[in-house]
């Protein structure tokens, strides 16, 4: 028989481990899309990207354009799109996401998923996020870094929000258009048919991702930002 006073260490220990491993389970579902961040910085630890290159921050329409470099050869683009983020959510984790490359230049798609999440998040209040994000990259990156601002994009299954991210770019673009060193680059018409209805054969079945069609139409309308990191 073991002694009761080793018994009683054990339960302790095992309780102790389980106490951890299940805060450890509620921190990471608790801090939304830390898997992704910790896949980067796994990513970042076997080869390291060189500062000063062009980043891809945002949600998933960044995340899921996988093959981002064959649309554009020959520029040094770090996607770190994470799916369903908000620029909450970018905000939150913009050290790992933007801050640590040192980019020359970021592109910036988020803000969409602020209001479809919540019903009751206006554009006025994307544009406070947005500027809050701003904010930080004028105070942490070079003055010379350049960032661009990807309008939010029209979609088949966020069609009853188009009137509210119609509005949230024209906030954007008014206040970007008061900003030295940042643009606004403006996908969302390039998204829309002649009778301003969104393109129905541009997105995979879920009909709010794009398939390669749709990133044909962003590959035209991004080549013109991009610059060549010096």
């Amino acid at each position: 028989m073991k002694h009761p006073y080793k018994l009683f260490l054990k339960v302790v220990c095992i309780a102790c481990l389980a106490f951890f491993f299940s805060q450890s389970s509620l921190s990471l579902q608790a801090q939304p899309f830390k898997q992704e961040v910790l896949q980067f910085q796994k990513s970042d630890s076997i080869v390291m990207p060189p500062m000063g290159q062009i980043v891809f921050a945002g949600s998933s329409s960044f995340t899921r354009w996988k093959d981002v470099a064959m649309y554009f050869p020959g520029y040094p683009i770090i996607n770190r799109g994470f799916g369903g983020a908000s620029l909450v959510d970018l905000i939150y984790y913009v050290d790992e996401a933007i801050i640590k490359y040192q980019p020359s230049q970021v592109f910036i798609y988020c803000g969409e998923n602020d209001m479809a999440d919540v019903d009751t998040v206006r554009p006025a209040t994307v544009l406070e996020r947005f500027k809050t994000l701003h904010a930080i990259l004028l105070k942490k990156l070079l003055r010379t870094t350049k960032i661009v601002f990807v309008s939010l994009k029209p979609s088949v299954a966020r069609w009853h929000l188009e009137s509210k991210f119609i509005e949230a770019n024209k906030l954007i673009e008014g206040y970007i258009n008061t900003q030295k060193n940042i643009q606004y680059l403006d996908v969302h018409t390039a998204m829309l048919d002649d009778n301003k209805e969104v393109l129905k054969d541009i997105f995979i079945a879920d009909k709010l991702h794009m398939n390669p069609k749709g990133y044909l139409i962003w590959q035209k309308q991004f080549a013109p930002f991009l610059t060549t990191p010096k």
